[in-house]
């Protein structure tokens, strides 16, 4: 067995597979915590104060969310100190995933219990002060604008693609038992742009969500005072409960897919890797293929040979490809 090591003159190598834009996502969220925090208290106080649950909703959001975001936040911290850490075998790449998965389940809990005390209203209406409650909702759409603005990543697309792939598309067990003849371990130095950092996503969620509310707080106020329907304050936070609950389920989806290593949207990944190696001798008996950070992958390749080639040139193949940070190759004599 060789080892080979990639990218590093000094024959060590290291697994940090940290996103592109790491230090500048975590300065965005501090910013943004500050802003909501300063907000939340604002709003709370408002909505107590002149009896709107709409803007209470709203208030309560942005305090749950502060410390969601805050999560987030300690979770880019983490990352970071601990990114040349010897103990995190795969580095600290997946923090960002495990921070969002625990901000999606605190979303996902604010939306039931905003649905729940809106629901509440219907049968104990309150007196509300429709004046000043729509100047502190709008205070605080403008914050939530200006916040959502900063969560932004105008180079990474959010999809939701969750894709449900079966055993055939992470690994083609039937290892070869001929003789094991070579394994090649390797790290790829490519520049990834098209991640998804889960982490920066989850807080640009829990902004949106804020924003969704201030919305609907706001339509709810200005109709409840031109038209008289109360009954529009508690809908609307039935209405928001909901949506907030589906962005919280799609979430938990991408971030827990991660986790457990089971990657979405790997069909192309896996295809490339395929066409690199599948040059007419070799056939790829065992492919696993996973996520270690945003914009990084791992590779377990097992190769079935009739030929010469050796472990080095298929790496070199391997990383062209982008998306692979980590290349662990194996190669066993064809029959």
């Amino acid at each position: 067995m060789a080892t080979m090591e990639h990218g590093h003159t000094d024959g060590t190598h290291t697994h940090v597979f940290l996103g592109s834009d790491h230090e500048r996502n975590e300065r965005r969220v501090w910013m943004v915590i500050a802003l909501t925090t300063v907000m939340m208290v604002v709003e709370i106080a408002a909505g107590q104060w002149f009896g709107s649950m709409a803007l209470t909703a709203d208030g309560w959001h942005m305090s749950t969310h502060a410390g969601a975001m805050l999560i987030s936040a300690l979770a880019y911290l983490y990352a970071r100190k601990h990114a040349h850490d010897p103990r995190f075998t795969f580095g600290t790449g997946k923090f960002g995933d495990l921070a969002g998965f625990a901000s999606a389940v605190v979303l996902g809990v604010v939306a039931l219990l905003i649905a729940w005390e809106s629901a509440l209203r219907f049968v104990s209406p309150v007196e509300i002060d429709f004046n000043q409650a729509i100047i502190v909702a709008v205070l605080g759409l403008i914050v939530n604008i200006v916040s959502a603005l900063l969560l932004k990543d105008d180079h990474h697309h959010y999809g939701h693609h969750q894709g449900h792939h079966g055993d055939d598309d992470n690994h083609d067990h039937g290892h070869d038992s001929h003789a094991h003849r070579h394994d090649d371990h390797a790290h790829g130095s490519h520049a990834h742009h098209q991640s998804r950092d889960n982490n920066l996503r989850a807080a640009y969620l829990h902004v949106v969500a804020d924003a969704l509310t201030s919305v609907l707080a706001i339509v709810a106020l200005i109709l409840g005072k031109w038209n008289g329907w109360t009954f529009l304050d508690p809908a609307m936070g039935i209405v928001g409960g909901i949506i907030i609950a589906r962005w919280s389920w799609s979430l938990l989806r991408s971030t827990g897919a991660v986790l457990v290593d089971a990657m979405p949207q790997q069909r192309p990944l896996l295809a490339k890797i395929r066409g690199a190696v599948e040059t007419g001798n070799e056939n790829i008996t065992d492919l696993h293929v996973w996520q270690v950070g945003p914009g990084h992958h791992a590779a377990i390749v097992s190769l079935s040979t009739t030929g010469e080639t050796s472990a080095a040139a298929y790496r070199e193949k391997l990383l062209e490809i982008e998306e692979l940070s980590h290349v662990t190759i194996e190669i066993n004599a064809a029959a």
